[in-house]
């Protein structure tokens, strides 16, 4: 899909929706989740880069919003896709109730690490959690030096194994570091992988032994399936997750991990419940699965989440920007 494929900028906007969706509980700092739902001949496609990303990285994420919406998806190769309950930086009390919104899930990833959070309320959480879920994988978005990570995981790993722990790091070397000290606690690498020009640097420096991948910031479906097939020539399987996406989002989520030739892990991509309003009725979970399947938003939702005009702008404006970056 060449850039000269895309859409002009002006049919790109011509039946764009600016939403806001109001969030159960704080996640990435934030309350409310911005973003643009782009409409073409194949369906909808989202674009939503957090605001901290500049252009030519957000670019990636309009480029995955135009495929969506004007070419479509690769045929699927299963029905359902098994996901994992996501708990956020909440204390242990709240933990049951964080699992609800996920029925039948057998995997957990909790976030650790919170700034302003200590070791103690992390192995806290992660117990909690370990009470009702049979796997638990941590995540804590690159927040731990070496030596953090390494106490830390002793910590956690003390109550029960770990499935991985996601981006305990910041830097390459650091995973690196990670694994050779802790080598019984496999590691995953997120934004080494999709905030980096060489995403596969991290698995050929040894320091990743389960890729996070998702389809926005790899710029689409297929190219994230792309991806994953080189990852699966070094040895290293993945894991499809969402990027806070709106049931538009997610859609592209399940459609990738339903287009993959194996998986082996439960996929990040239920946190829609983490909306008290989403564009389109939630999709049904049954044993800790999704149903795979193009969305269509609906209208009434649409008309009440439609952010103030000039948020819209805001996003109009870097809607052009990114457009004029791909090519």
């Amino acid at each position: 899909m060449t850039a000269a494929a895309l859409p002009a900028v002006d049919e790109i906007l011509d039946a764009a929706v600016v939403v806001s969706l109001p969030m159960r509980v704080r996640f990435r700092g934030i309350t409310e989740r911005e973003l643009v739902l782009v409409r073409g001949p194949a369906g909808w496609g989202e674009f939503g880069p957090f605001p901290e990303y500049v252009d030519d990285e957000a670019a990636h994420w309009l480029r995955s919003a135009l495929e969506s919406a004007w070419f479509g998806h690769p045929a699927p190769r299963r029905d359902t896709v098994p996901v994992n309950a996501t708990v956020p930086a909440v204390g242990p009390g709240d933990v049951p109730a964080v699992l609800a919104r996920f029925p039948g899930a057998r995997t957990a990833k909790v976030k650790v690490a919170e700034p302003g959070q200590d070791l103690a309320q992390d192995v806290a959480r992660v117990r909690a959690v370990r009470e009702l879920v049979p796997h638990v994988r941590i995540d804590a978005n690159g927040g731990w030096s070496a030596d953090e990570a390494v106490a830390a995981l002793r910590a956690l790993v003390a109550d029960g194994p770990l499935e991985y722990a996601e981006q305990p790091c910041a830097t390459v070397p650091e995973l690196v570091e990670v694994r050779r000290r802790m080598p019984d606690v496999p590691v995953a690498a997120d934004e080494s992988i999709r905030r980096a020009e060489d995403p596969l640097r991290v698995v050929r420096a040894g320091g990743a032994d389960v890729a996070v991948v998702k389809v926005a910031p790899l710029g689409g479906v297929r190219r994230l399936l792309a991806l994953a097939d080189e990852l699966a020539g070094h040895g290293v399987p993945v894991v499809v997750s969402s990027a806070l996406d709106s049931a538009v989002g997610m859609g592209a989520g399940l459609a990738a991990a339903a287009a993959l030739p194996e998986l082996p892990y439960a996929c990040g991509l239920g946190t829609g419940g983490f909306f008290t309003v989403d564009v389109a009725a939630p999709r049904t979970m049954a044993d800790g699965a999704l149903p795979v399947g193009e969305v269509t938003p609906d209208p009434a939702l649409l008309a009440a989440v439609r952010a103030d005009p000039e948020r819209a702008r805001w996003w109009f404006d870097r809607v052009r920007r990114c457009r004029a970056a791909l090519d």
